[in-house]
């Protein structure tokens, strides 16, 4: 969900996103959430929710880029494979999988990672990092993360403490001083 800005601005290529029509907002922007939500339908077309008119061969090359493609290929109907209710016959990792290949499909230049390794076990996350390094190739991305372990090779660490800006900077320069990143990075 996004909200409206109420202090200062946030331009996306020189436009203040309140200038934007939605539309052109959402093609602009895409985003993993923890917990996604996947439609009753077949696999290839919750994917293909990232892109309309993807031929099948372009949402199988994003579900592989994903590591959708072998836990995929085992299911009764493969692609053509009827998701229970939000997904519900795949475990929280195959469902992450499934939303990083929508978003990959999608080809939006700004990505939002809102906590989308949280939860899962470290077979998934190890998956699940790997699908993100090949989504975010020569994009800008937003992380909002709690494992730190997740975020140390972002160029830029914005921390944030009780809902207001604390420290930014690199992993490394945030190592070096005393501050609520190392601290929390150090527990």
């Amino acid at each position: 969900m996004l909200y409206g800005v109420e202090q200062g601005t946030i331009n996306i290529g020189g436009i203040d996103i309140r200038d934007m029509e939605s539309a052109s907002l959402m093609e602009t922007v895409s985003f993993v959430f923890q917990d996604n939500f996947l439609f009753k339908q077949s696999i290839m077309d919750n994917i293909r929710m990232g892109r309309s008119d993807a031929t099948e061969a372009e949402v199988i090359a994003a579900a592989k880029v994903a590591c959708c493609d072998e836990f995929v290929q085992k299911l009764p109907d493969g692609y053509h494979t009827m998701l229970g209710e939000n997904g519900s016959n795949l475990s929280g990792g195959e469902r992450q999988r499934i939303s990083i290949a929508r978003t990959l499909l999608k080809y939006a230049p700004i990505i939002l990672l809102d906590e989308a390794t949280a939860s899962l076990d470290p077979e998934n996350e190890v998956l699940i990092q790997e699908a993100i390094s090949r989504l975010i190739a020569g994009k800008t991305v937003l992380v909002i993360a709690h494992r730190l372990r997740t975020i140390v090779v972002a160029n830029q660490i914005i921390v944030l403490e009780n809902g207001h800006f604390a420290e930014c900077g690199s992993h490394n320069k945030l190592m070096e001083k005393p501050g609520t990143y190392r601290k929390l990075y150090e527990i």
